[in-house]
Formats: structure tokens, sequence, C-alpha cells
């Protein structure tokens, strides 16, 4: 399976339409097997064509830290699980999730302004 991070300097970035690159992870398991980086489409998450381009790559879930409604909706139409709330470096947040430490936090942004980033 493929998880998806939104990231800033090996973290995950506060808001995933402003990512600077993507950390993708394909995982066996609870293992990591393999990490790539992608850097992140021109245009804000869910308007840039980044779900259809991650969900081509196998990737199935979104591990993000926050991110609007819109976003999320787009995500899930292409087949890929969010969760949302995540925080801190990229591959520690994979790990803890494969572990079953993390769940969606359900907090969604409803406008960019009302976002504490």
């Amino acid at each position: 399976m493929k998880i998806a991070l939104p990231t800033h300097h090996d973290q995950i970035d506060s808001h995933f339409g402003h990512c600077e690159y993507y950390t993708l992870f394909t995982t066996n398991g609870q293992t990591i097997v393999d990490q790539e980086i992608m850097e992140s489409p021109t245009g804000c998450g869910c308007k840039s064509d980044i779900a259809p381009i991650l969900a081509n790559m196998g990737v199935k879930i979104m591990l993000a830290g926050n991110m609007g409604d819109g976003a999320v909706n787009v995500l899930n139409n292409a087949g890929i699980e969010v969760v949302r709330g995540c925080s801190g470096n990229v591959k520690d947040v994979a790990l803890a999730w494969l572990a079953g430490s993390i769940a969606d936090s359900g907090d969604s942004c409803h406008e960019h302004e009302d976002c504490q980033h």
C-alpha cells in the first residue's frame, strides 16, 4: 500500500493545499519498504490534479495536518482515505499510523482564512 504525506522540510505540512512536496511511503504490513518524493503540482490542493495523480500511483491513504472539506471530498472520490490532525516528522507519522496509533481528527478547514496554520 502507498501512503502520501504533504510535506515541508520532512515534517507534515499544516496546510495540505500549499505543501512543498509529498512524501510517499510504500508499505508492507507495518513496515515501510520504499520512500519517494513527489513535487506538489501547481494550484491549491483540491483545485490541482493531485488526487488523480496520487490515485494512479496507488496511494490509498493521505496522512495530513489540516485540509478543507473540498480537498477531503476530492481525495475520497479518487479512492484515497484522508486522515487529518497529523503533525511531526513524516516517517514517524507514517510508522505511528501503521502501528494503529493515529486516527482521523475529523477537523476540517472550512475557509482558508479561518485555519490556524
